[in-house]
C-alpha cells in the first residue's frame, strides 16, 4: 500500500515574476488557497499522508503556511471566528509534512532524487507542486488503484492537441484498456512531426523504488539538468511502466493566462461566489460586445 509522496516545489517560477521575486510561485491563490494546500488535499484524500517537499532558495513561506500559527488562531479565537480558525487548523492537520532542501537547481529529476532516504524502498507518488488538477477522484488516487492491481510504475497522462507535444514529454505505448496504456518509451518535448502519440505527461507520477538507480545514472542535460523523463527512459527498457489518461481537468497554471482562467473557472463553482461571478462575466462580456 502507498502512504508516501514526494511534492517537489523547489522552482524559482519566473513566468509570474515580479510576484515571484518574494513568495513561491506555489503560494499563488486559486480564490483564497495556495496553489500548494490543492496539491496535498489531493494527495491526503488519496490515503498518502506521509509527504516530503522538496524546496529551495525563498520557499519557506510552504512551511510557515503548513505549520500552527498559534498567534493567529489566539486572535481568530479570542475574534469568536470560529470559522476560519478551523479552516487554517485544518491546514496543518491535512497530512504529516517533512521538508528537504534542493541545494541546487539540477531539474526535476535531481528534486525526486533528494527524496530517496525518505521513501526508504518504498514505492511512492510524485505530485509536481505548481500544478492543480480538478477531478472527481483525485488523480493521483487514479493512479494509485492501478498501481494496486498492477504493482508497476504508473504516469498520468493527458491527451493534447497534436501541434502542443513539443511543449510536453510524450509516451510511445500500446493501449491496453479504455484509458491504460502500456508505456513503450518515452520522449521529451519532441518536434510535432516526430511525436510517437498526443499522449503527454501530466504532473502525476507512481514510481517503484528503482527509479532511484536510474536517476543516479542519468546525466544532465540541457541547461545542467537531470531530467525525470531520461530516467524514465533507461527504467521502462528494464521494467514494465503503465501509463493512465487522467479522468478530469489539468489546470493549465503554468501561464499567467491559464492562471487567470484557472481562478474564473474555481471562482464559478465556489456556493459564496458564483452568482455574483455568473454576473460580472455576462456584464463584462455585453461591454466588450459593444466596443
Amino acid at each position: 500500500m502507498i502512504k508516501k509522496a514526494v511534492i517537489p516545489a523547489a522552482g524559482f517560477g519566473t513566468r509570474f515574476l515580479p510576484a515571484t521575486k518574494s513568495q513561491p510561485k506555489e503560494m499563488l491563490p486559486i480564490v483564497d488557497t495556495p496553489v500548494i494546500q490543492y496539491v496535498v488535499e489531493e494527495a491526503a484524500a488519496a490515503g498518502l499522508t506521509d509527504i516530503l517537499m522538496i524546496i529551495g532558495k525563498g520557499k519557506r513561506a510552504i512551511e510557515e503556511h503548513f505549520d500552527r500559527s498559534f498567534q493567529l488562531e489566539s486572535q481568530l479565537a479570542g475574534k469568536g471566528k470560529d470559522a476560519e480558525l478551523k479552516l487554517v487548523r485544518e491546514i496543518s492537520d491535512l497530512a504529516d509534512i517533512h521538508f528537504v532542501w534542493q541545494k541546487e537547481m539540477k531539474g526535476l529529476g535531481d528534486a525526486i532524487y533528494c527524496g530517496r532516504h525518505h521513501v526508504n524502498d518504498e514505492p511512492f507518488a510524485v505530485l509536481l507542486g505548481d500544478t492543480v488538477i480538478d477531478s472527481k477522484v483525485p488523480a493521483v488516487k487514479q493512479l494509485v488503484d492501478v498501481f494496486n492491481e498492477h504493482g508497476k510504475s504508473v504516469v498520468l497522462l493527458e491527451r493534447v492537441d497534436p501541434s502542443r507535444v513539443s511543449s510536453y514529454g510524450v509516451i510511445d505505448g500500446n493501449e491496453e484498456t479504455e484509458r491504460l496504456y502500456s508505456v513503450n518509451d518515452f520522449v521529451e518535448k519532441p518536434p510535432v512531426d516526430e511525436a510517437p502519440s498526443n499522449l503527454v505527461i501530466a504532473s502525476r507520477y507512481i514510481f517503484t523504488p528503482e527509479i532511484f538507480d536510474y536517476l543516479s545514472r542519468t546525466k544532465p542535460g540541457k541547461g545542467g539538468e537531470i531530467q525525470i523523463t531520461d530516467a524514465m527512459r533507461l527504467m521502462v527498457k528494464e521494467h514494465r511502466m503503465y501509463g493512465l489518461i487522467l479522468d478530469g481537468q489539468r489546470c493549465d497554471i503554468g501561464n499567467k493566462k491559464g492562471f487567470v482562467k484557472t481562478n474564473v473557472e474555481f471562482a464559478l463553482k465556489r456556493d459564496d461566489m458564483a452568482t455574483d461571478m455568473k454576473k460580472f462575466i455576462i456584464d463584462l462580456a455585453a461591454k466588450i460586445n459593444k466596443s
